[in-house]
């Protein structure tokens, strides 16, 4: 008798684009937090992913994580599509909004707490008062 294995796994990848141009491409990590979402969301249809934040915090991204190290600022998403297994959020931070020294984002259900699906720290993205920022995140599961 074989067993029947699946290897469930989520990962998840963004792009921050400053003023239209490119600045980062980087892996995120999908924190215990997120993956308890997934499999609530199986059964309950609620709440949604429906913020992106960023933050000034520099610590390493951890399963446990729950929130940003420091926000710098939170926005609406711009748009969430799905395609097969890969669901794509677009948020875009205007001038004035999330303006500083950006290391780190994730993507929240609410406008304020809420439940963090993905958090990732990278090098920093000096965001000015003029600046506008957009960052594009895919989350892959496999």
């Amino acid at each position: 008798m074989s067993k029947i294995q699946d290897n469930l796994k989520m990962k998840g990848r963004l792009q921050v684009s400053l003023n239209g141009e490119v600045v980062r491409d980087i892996d995120n990590l999908v924190v215990t937090a997120g993956k308890a979402y997934v499999a609530d969301r199986m059964k309950n249809n609620s709440t949604v992913m429906s913020h992106m934040a960023v933050g000034s915090g520099n610590t390493a991204a951890a399963a446990g994580n729950t929130a940003l190290g420091t926000e710098l600022g939170r926005v609406s998403l711009t748009s969430t599509t799905v395609s097969s297994n890969v669901v794509t959020y677009v948020a875009t931070f205007a001038a004035g909004t999330g303006t500083g020294a950006v290391t780190e984002a994730g993507i929240l259900t609410a406008s304020s707490g809420g439940t963090m699906l993905c958090r990732t720290v990278f090098s920093v993205v000096n965001k000015g008062s003029a600046d506008s920022m957009t960052i594009t995140w895919t989350v892959t599961v496999s």
